[in-house]
């Protein structure tokens, strides 16, 4: 085998030489005859010596165990005794317990050297001020299909079935009722805070739609066990989580349909969207935020409010 080798490198150097490439390469059934010939020289001298080193372990060299005792790791107590009496010995030489102006001032300063890499933290950008609290959905903005942008109505949706959805952050909605039953002026619905933010661009469009991912679930209403305030969060059977895992941040959308459980395919975090998004197996620690739905006058789903808590994973200046 290991002659059968040297043959093989030997054809790879020969091949490389004899078959032409180029604008009119030598062709062997439709392939490179070049390519082809370097490549099965090679494979086959790398095989067979391969090969022949299994055969030659296997069935020529000794099969007998050698047996080497390791010596204990622990050091004697000698030389335990000896290092912590050099230990004390150089504590006591150096006088860092007789001399405390000196320990405390050596404390300080390598203790402030902590402090440059702090404040260079914050070359990395802007601090998010409370962007991490809030994402674009507002009260009477459509839930539409993520990839369609087609708005959805209570009807569209089967039992079982999970939508991944985005908000219409283009959409104006209509005028709202007063008590009286009357259209409000646009001046009288921002001012009730009813009219969607000014719309992003760019980059940052793309950013607060990514942070604003949800996804619409219809259930049988019985099988719901909603928490207390969140009675009229869903509409008729049917509810919208946040698509962001609590966990680290992954998008999550593996539904079952008979146990009503969402798996994060990143962690294997697994969530009861029957159960007010609880977390039931998995890393994560937090219920996936619930965004409350409402119909509109057409008949189509809006939402109510932005997420009433912070959507992802979990951040350090949470409470």
């Amino acid at each position: 085998m290991f002659l059968l080798s040297a043959v093989f490198t030997v054809l790879f150097c020969v091949s490389y030489f004899v078959f032409a490439i180029g604008d009119d390469p030598t062709m062997v059934l439709g392939l490179g005859a070049s390519n082809v010939a370097l490549g099965f020289c090679l494979g086959m001298a790398l095989l067979l010596i391969g090969v022949g080193a299994i055969q030659w372990a296997r069935k020529l060299m000794g099969d007998e165990e050698i047996v080497e005792m390791r010596h204990p790791a622990r050091s004697s107590d000698e030389d335990r005794e000896e290092a912590v009496a050099s230990l004390t010995e150089g504590v006591e030489q150096s006088g860092i317990g007789r001399r405390p102006l000196i320990r405390n001032t050596l404390l300080l300063s390598t203790g402030l050297l902590g402090v440059p890499a702090i404040i260079a933290l914050r070359d990395l950008g802007p601090l998010p001020g409370d962007k991490l609290y809030h994402t674009v959905w507002r009260k009477w903005m459509r839930v539409v299909q993520d990839v369609t942008g087609t708005p959805i109505k209570p009807e569209d949706l089967q039992v079982g079935q999970l939508v991944n959805a985005q908000p219409d952050v283009f959409y104006r909605p209509f005028n709202p009722k007063d008590s009286d039953g009357d259209d409000l002026t646009a001046a009288q619905a921002e001012a009730r805070g009813e009219e969607p933010l000014e719309v992003p661009e760019g980059v940052e469009l793309q950013q607060e739609k990514a942070k604003a991912a949800t996804i619409v679930v219809r259930m049988e209403p019985s099988d719901i066990t909603p928490s207390k305030g969140r009675e009229d969060w869903g509409i008729d059977g049917i509810l919208a989580y946040s698509k962001i895992c609590t966990h680290v941040g992954c998008p999550i959308s593996l539904w079952e349909q008979q146990t009503h459980h969402l798996l994060c395919p990143c962690h294997q975090s697994t969530f009861d969207l029957a159960d007010n998004g609880k977390v039931i197996f998995g890393p994560a620690n937090r219920a996936l935020p619930q965004l409350p739905l409402m119909v509109d006058p057409d008949g189509y789903l809006v939402a109510q409010s932005d997420y009433t808590e912070p959507v992802g994973p979990s951040f350090w200046e949470r409470g």
